[in-house]
């Protein structure tokens, strides 16, 4: 099974700044560390350096003057500002290689039955605008990567951030061939909403219970609906967590790690490869964020072993 991370993935940011970017090289610190111990057998996974998106890669989701705008830094104040990240080089790098760790993340889900990028998940970016900290959506990018290479023809994503995937359900409202299935909170941000394939808006204070009934009726609905998906992409998201400043969301650390259970036996029950990227997470405690993306993709490594011992 395939890992993708690189010290890329850390832009720096101005002192102060609301975007907890050191959790990237603390995760993998923590993966580094589960190596080491024993947590994670060193035989069941590999550590590697993702490309960087190409532009041919990248125009399947983006268009080419909104492409050569951010790529040239010609972002105006407002663009800035809707993005959230002041622009420079290493913003694009970063960007290219997160896109390009999910499309590798997904093919290893192809070959191994999971993948992760370790960073991901940037479902605010549109075909023509960046917005919400997101410059290229790596899961569009990577659906159609795959799809333009003919290895899978139907994607699912399933979208656990706690902010509504405005940007995936804009640009991929008439394509069939991908199902967006976003469960979030309805009065956070995006104020203004798109319309996914499935959308489950969620309550302020949700908790435990209440989202994982949501979840496993939403799962139980893109089965009906999309059924014989040939990909799953999982947006885990750490937002939802309780103590998330920027979340509005009750969830547990136990009842998150339920979550990614849910996901990853519905991925069994129906044989489905999935790769899954890390999403938001903006805990005060930097720890904590990274708790609960290393019990996602513990579990995913532990549920993929188990499942091919099943089969």
């Amino acid at each position: 099974m395939h890992i993708y991370t690189t010290e890329r993935f850390v832009l720096p940011l101005p002192p102060g700044h609301r975007f907890p970017m050191s959790k990237y090289s603390a995760l993998r610190e923590r993966i580094d560390l589960a190596l080491r111990s024993g947590e994670i057998d060193p035989c069941t996974i590999e550590l590697l350096e993702p490309p960087a998106a190409t532009d041919a890669q990248i125009l399947l989701a983006h268009n080419a003057d909104y492409l050569y705008k951010v790529s040239a830094g010609e972002m105006t104040r407002d663009d800035i500002k809707r993005l959230g990240f002041p622009w420079s080089p290493e913003l694009i790098e970063r960007s290219r290689r997160s896109s390009g760790a999910t499309i590798e993340a997904a093919r290893s889900a192809l070959v191994h039955g999971f993948g992760a990028n370790l960073a991901g998940g940037t479902h605010h970016a549109y075909a023509d605008r960046a917005e919400g900290f997101c410059i290229f959506n790596d899961s569009v990018i990577a659906a159609r990567v795959l799809q333009k290479e003919q290895l899978v023809q139907r994607v699912l994503i399933v979208d656990g951030d706690v902010h509504q995937g405005n940007g995936t359900a804009a640009i991929t409202r008439q394509d069939p061939s991908i199902f967006t299935f976003s469960i979030h909170s309805e009065r956070n941000y995006p104020f203004v909403k798109e319309t996914s394939d499935l959308d489950c808006g969620l309550p302020d204070e949700t908790g435990d219970d209440a989202y994982l009934a949501a979840l496993d009726e939403g799962l139980a609905a893109c089965a009906r609906r999309f059924p014989q998906p040939d990909l799953v992409l999982f947006l885990a998201g750490a937002d939802p967590f309780e103590g998330d400043k920027m979340g509005r969301l009750a969830l547990t650390k136990a009842g998150l790690r339920a979550r990614d259970r849910l996901v990853y036996r519905f991925c069994e029950q129906y044989d489905l490869p999935v790769a899954i990227s890390m999403a938001g997470g903006y805990s005060p405690r930097v720890e904590d964020i990274v708790e609960i993306h290393f019990a996602t993709v513990l579990e995913g490594i532990c549920w993929n072993l188990q499942r091919r011992d099943r089969r």
